[in-house]
Formats: C-alpha cells, structure tokens, sequence
C-alpha cells in the first residue's frame, strides 16, 4: 500500500515537478536539438533512469535510518500514525497551504550548490553514460516533494521497500517529465 501512495504521490504531484524542473527538461531537450527524435528520447529516458537511481539510493539510506528508529516502534500503530501524518504534510505542502518543508529546500540548496562543479562536468549530455550521471546528480536537486516521499519511505522503517517508495515515487513523477521533455524537443525542431 505504501508503493501504491507513493506511485500516487509522485503522479499528482508531478505538476509540481513540471513547474519546478520543467526548466531543466527543456534546456536538455534544446541541448539534444541536434540528435534525431529517437536519440534525443533515448538520451532522455537514461536520464531520468539515473534521477529514479538516485531516489531509490536516498530510499534506501532513509530505510536503513528509519529502521534503527522505529524498530523499537514494530508492532504498534505509531509507525501508520507517522505516516499519515507525513500524507497530510505532504498535501497541505502541495497546495501551498504549508511551507514546512521550504527551510529543508534551502539546506539541500546548499548541497545543490556544492555539486555545481561535479554537474558541469558531465555537460553536454551527449552519451548515454553522460545522461545517466547527469540524471543521477539531479536526484539530488532540493525539493519539498521529493523530501516529503523520503519521509514516507523513512516511516516505511525497512531499507528495501523505502528503496521501492523511491523508486515508485519518480516513476509517478516519469509520464510529465518524459512529456514535457518530448514536447519541448518537437517544439525546438519546430522553431527552427
């Protein structure tokens, strides 16, 4: 039930993700200008592979810390309280009703910043092995959405299925990405 919330989570709130890394999905798909509509795809879609990689990665980091702290939980319905709890935050942040987690943006900011040098180290994308790093590096752009489903993986106290609420999470999130990466390419082409 848990995969399910988060495939659910990541597929309504893609809208989020299309306002906030839209920008990004379509710089890269105007960098792939040059490349035929099937490379341009190919190159995109191991892109996002490594961004889905890195969300099952911090999936299952949290896992390993949620299941030293809610261990002593097992059994009892705090873990689901915690949860639901997380689902509630998680809604109200979507709908701009509550800023939590904008202070948890600004600290990954940080981090953000500091891989600057590390991302342009992999720019232009134009190998597969390029896209799938550079993707990889952008899991780790800061975003309230992304850290509400690590705090639903977390709640999930065992590192294999938060992996999974990760790797399910992006995956909702994959049909706007792909689309608007899509669109923005055959909009490029039409342009020129």
């Amino acid at each position: 039930l848990i995969i399910l919330t988060a495939l659910a989570a990541g597929f309504f709130g893609s809208p989020h993700c299309l306002g906030m890394c839209g920008g990004i999905v379509g710089a890269l798909s105007f960098a792939l200008a040059q490349q035929t509509p099937r490379q341009r795809f190919l190159l995109q879609s191991v892109y996002h592979v490594g961004r889905l990689l890195s969300y099952s990665l911090l999936g299952l980091m949290v896992g390993l810390l949620g299941q030293g702290l809610l261990s002593p939980l097992a059994g009892s319905k705090w873990p689901y309280i915690f949860t639901s709890l997380m689902m509630i935050m998680f809604g109200l942040y979507l709908s701009g009703w509550w800023r939590g987690l904008d202070k948890l943006e600004v600290f990954g900011g940080k981090i953000w910043q500091a891989m600057l040098p590390l991302r342009k180290k992999f720019m232009p994308i134009n190998s597969v092995a390029r896209a799938l790093i550079a993707g990889m590096l952008w899991g780790f752009l800061p975003c309230g959405l992304v850290y509400s489903a690590l705090a639903l993986a977390l709640s999930s106290g065992n590192p294999l299925t938060a992996s999974g609420v990760m790797l399910a999470f992006g995956m909702g999130t994959l049909p706007m990405m792909l689309l608007a990466g899509t669109t923005a390419g055959a909009l490029k082409q039409k342009l020129q």
